[in-house]
C-alpha cells in the first residue's frame, strides 16, 4: 500500500509533467508563425515524434488508461500534425510567392543577416523561463488539488487490463520510447547545419522538465522492483531523451554565444581600420 505522502507526491509530479507537456508545443508553433517558416525543425524529427505519440496513444487505449491520459495523447498527436503542416505550408507559401525553396539543410538567415539579428540578453531569457516554469508548477499543483482520484474499482479494472495485455503494452511503451529517443538524432544533426535558427529552445526546456517530473512521479509512487520493471520503458526513454534534449539546449546556447560575439568582432575590426 502506498502512503498518502507518496501518493500525493506522485500525483503532484504527474500533474506538473502534464502541465509542461500541454505548453511544450506552443513556443515552437508560435516561433514558426513569427518566422513564417518551419525550417528550424527537422522533418524527420517531427515524423518520428508523431509516430511515438501514436504508439503512446494506442498503448493508452489498449491499456484502458484514464480518459485524461488518452485525451492528452490525442492532444500531442494533433500538435505534431500542426508542426508538420506548418513546415510544408510555409514551404508552399514561399515557393508560391517566389521567395525560394528552403530544404532541410538551408539556413533561415544568411551570414550577413545573422549578424544584425537582435540578441536577447541571457538574463532576460533566464527570467522568462523561470517565470514560465513557476507558472507551470503552480498550474500542476492546482490541477492536482482540484482533480478527483479514481476510485478503487476503477483502479482495479485498469490494473487487470494492464496485466492481461502486459506484453502488448510493454512493446508499445518501449517502441514509443525508442521513437522519442531516435527523433532527437536528426534534429541534433540539423542544428549543426542551421545553427539552431528557427528552433525554439522552450520546446526542449519544457520537454526536459516534463520528462523529468514524469520519471520522478513514477519513482515517487513506488520503488518496488516489479513496478519499476513494468515502467522501465517509460523511465529509460525519459532519462535518455532528457540527456539528448540537454545537448540540444547546449547547441542553442553555443550558437547564440558565437552569434553574439561575431557582430562585436566585426565592429572592432571596422574600428581598427
Amino acid at each position: 500500500m502506498l502512503s498518502s505522502e507518496e501518493e500525493n507526491l506522485s500525483s503532484v509530479l504527474g500533474w506538473i509533467s502534464i502541465a509542461c507537456w500541454i505548453v511544450v508545443y506552443s513556443p515552437q508553433i508560435y516561433e514558426n508563425y513569427l518566422l513564417q517558416s518551419g525550417e528550424g525543425l527537422s522533418v524527420l524529427f517531427v515524423i518520428v515524434w508523431l509516430l511515438g505519440d501514436l504508439f503512446s496513444l494506442i498503448g493508452a487505449l489498449l491499456g484502458g488508461l484514464l480518459p485524461t491520459v488518452i485525451i492528452l495523447a490525442c492532444y500531442y498527436t494533433i500538435c505534431d500534425l500542426i508542426l508538420f503542416c506548418q513546415i510544408y505550408y510555409f514551404r508552399w507559401k514561399r515557393n508560391r510567392t517566389g521567395l525560394g525553396e528552403h530544404g532541410e539543410e538551408t539556413p533561415l538567415l544568411s551570414g550577413d543577416d545573422r549578424q544584425i539579428v537582435e540578441i536577447t540578453p541571457v538574463k532576460i531569457i533566464a527570467a522568462r523561463y523561470m517565470s514560465a516554469l513557476l507558472f507551470v508548477v503552480a498550474v500542476g499543483i492546482a490541477a492536482c488539488r482540484i482533480s478527483n482520484k479514481p476510485d478503487v474499482e476503477e483502479a482495479t479494472t485498469i490494473q487487470s487490463l494492464l496485466i492481461d495485455r502486459w506484453w502488448l503494452v510493454q512493446t508499445l511503451g518501449w517502441s514509443s520510447a525508442l521513437l522519442f529517443l531516435g527523433a532527437r538524432v536528426p534534429q541534433i544533426l540539423k542544428n549543426f547545419k542551421t545553427r539552431c535558427e528557427g528552433l525554439s529552445p522552450a520546446l526542449f526546456f519544457f520537454a526536459i522538465f516534463g520528462n523529468t517530473t514524469y520519471a520522478w512521479s513514477i519513482c515517487a509512487k513506488s520503488m518496488d522492483r516489479g513496478y519499476l520493471i513494468n515502467n522501465a520503458g517509460w523511465l529509460a526513454g525519459n532519462t535518455l531523451t532528457v540527456l539528448l534534449d540537454i545537448f540540444v539546449l547546449c547547441q542553442f546556447i553555443y550558437y547564440r554565444a558565437t552569434d553574439t560575439i561575431a557582430p562585436l568582432s566585426n565592429v572592432n575590426d571596422t574600428r581598427s581600420h
